[in-house]
């Protein structure tokens, strides 16, 4: 009819993983490892967890992988119950080098199998097409060149390939990595970064990226959340200033800007309460932070 027009209205993008003021206390311990955690991750978003050793991180990723039930708050997975998620395959899990088992004799293209044919009875074998994307996955994450070789040889580099293509496997919605860039020299945290990042490109998976190392964190990821105890900050890489890292972490962050990965980027943090600058970017909102700078 004349004088009507039609609204699309644009759909939300589905979340991936939710929590609401999430707290968790370790059974005969007074101090929460966690407080009041609420944090959002959307379908095939790239997040960055930073923090401090001992800041929550890994407790946080247990609450995701329904490891950990919350002393207080919700945690939801593709809108499901973390360990019901992790149960029907959703979540792809990277633990650190020191987590994997790396004793048994089996080498990379097994131990990929084994990932992809989890829910397969031992009985019917592998079929044609799982094999098949387990060598898609390998030659993606350049482990094709190792993949006869036992685990137990690998390189760092090398076993975090190999790992990565054992939790995509299973064909999971979300890839969690524990401290990926531990036992990585610099060189090869770059090289990693890559990887992710065509790991990302091809599948457009959603990638949480848990370390302390701000090089492993602001290589690849979309936001940035800082973890210490409760959630501090929430933005872009860019507005990961050294003012902000300072109030995260106990050690010196001097010389970030100097060069690395916030080299060059024009960064201005401020206050919840302060408006941000007319005709500013790359700038960070900083949370919980009482009436100082971000």
């Amino acid at each position: 009819m004349p004088g009507r027009f039609v609204v699309a209205l644009r759909s939300p993008v589905p979340i991936a993983v939710e929590l609401q003021a999430v707290s968790y206390t370790y059974p005969g311990r007074r101090a929460s490892a966690l407080e009041g955690v609420s944090l959002v991750v959307n379908k095939g978003e790239r997040l960055g967890i930073l923090g401090p050793n001992g800041g929550g991180k890994s407790t946080l990723l247990k609450v995701i992988l329904g490891l950990l039930t919350p002393s207080s708050g919700v945690v939801r997975v593709f809108g499901q119950h973390p360990a019901g998620a992790r149960a029907k395959g959703l979540i792809g899990y990277v633990p650190q080098r020191g987590e994997i088992e790396i004793g048994f004799p089996l080498s990379v293209r097994e131990g990929v199998l084994l990932g992809a044919s989890w829910q397969t009875p031992a009985w019917r074998g592998v079929s044609a097409p799982v094999r098949a994307r387990v060598e898609e996955l390998l030659a993606l994450v350049g482990a094709l060149e190792f993949a006869e070789q036992p685990i137990g040889r690998l390189s760092g580099g090398q076993l975090q390939r190999a790992m990565i293509a054992r939790a995509l496997a299973g064909g999971p919605e979300i890839l969690i990595l524990d401290e990926p860039a531990v036992g990585i020299d610099a060189a090869g945290q770059g090289q990693f970064a890559d990887l992710l990042a065509g790991v990302h490109a091809r599948l457009g998976i959603t990638m949480v990226i848990v370390s302390h190392d701000i090089r492993a964190i602001a290589a690849g990821c979309d936001r940035v959340a800082c973890l210490s105890r409760s959630l501090h900050f929430h933005a872009a890489p860019a507005g990961l200033t050294p003012q902000v890292l300072a109030e995260v972490f106990a050690h010196d962050v001097a010389g970030l800007t100097a060069s690395g990965p916030l080299a060059g980027m024009h960064i201005h943090a401020h206050g919840a309460g302060e408006a941000c600058p007319a005709g500013g970017h790359g700038h960070g909102h900083g949370h919980n932070q009482p009436g100082g700078k971000a």
